[in-house]
């Protein structure tokens, strides 16, 4: 049986910056910059962009974009920061509408056991890791949590199941102690669960 892949992303909000030079690759190159994108709840989700030149020509800092692209994953072998870092590529790019947008389509399939816990205040969570194929034989490892209902659905799943959802893409921030003592704040990037699109094992 084939695992149905799917990473299709929408967003809608303001960039924080102009965009800046990240890499080259096969000849093109890549530009980065930080999307802000509001929540109903008032705290706005800054997610990274990465755009070829071509794209990052169209960007106003200050004016709001539409981004189509997907979720993509990179080891970071730097030792600095995160070891799985998070970044949307942006393959279209559109003039904003005025409406925040902030959704994500996802198909795969589990690579790490699902991890369930309850919050303080008894909410249940579950932490899932989805590999989503790419082409020439790559792929993308996703982090999606999910709450209440959807956490406990998502905990019956094995390894090597698959996964299907809608969602939204978020920044969180946090705090690491480092080697020395001292404390770093650090942003991490995930996929928010909201509906599982797949039938259950």
């Amino acid at each position: 049986m084939t695992t149905l892949t799917k990473n299709d992303v929408l967003l809608e909000g303001t960039p924080l910056a102009s965009p800046e030079w990240s890499h080259e690759n096969h000849g093109t190159q890549f530009y980065r910059l930080l999307l802000e994108v509001p929540r109903l709840s008032g705290t706005p989700d800054t997610l990274p962009l990465l755009l070829p030149k071509a794209l990052a020509a169209q960007v106003r800092e200050g004016e709001p974009l539409r981004v189509h692209g997907q979720l993509r994953s990179f080891n970071n072998r730097s030792g600095v920061g995160n070891k799985l870092v998070l970044t949307v590529y942006a393959k279209e790019l559109q003039p904003g509408q005025g409406t925040p947008c902030n959704q994500i389509t996802l198909s795969g399939s589990l690579c790490k056991p699902p991890i369930f816990r309850r919050t303080p205040l008894g909410r249940s969570i579950c932490d899932l890791m989805l590999a989503v194929p790419r082409r020439y034989g790559r792929a993308d490892y996703l982090p999606v949590i999910a709450w209440g209902q959807l956490a406990v659905r998502t905990s019956q799943l094995q390894v090597g199941d698959s996964l299907s959802l809608e969602g939204r893409v978020q920044s969180r921030t946090y705090h690491k102690v480092t080697e020395d003592g001292s404390t770093q704040e650090r942003v991490a990037y995930e996929v928010s669960m909201m509906h599982l699109l797949s039938p259950e094992p």
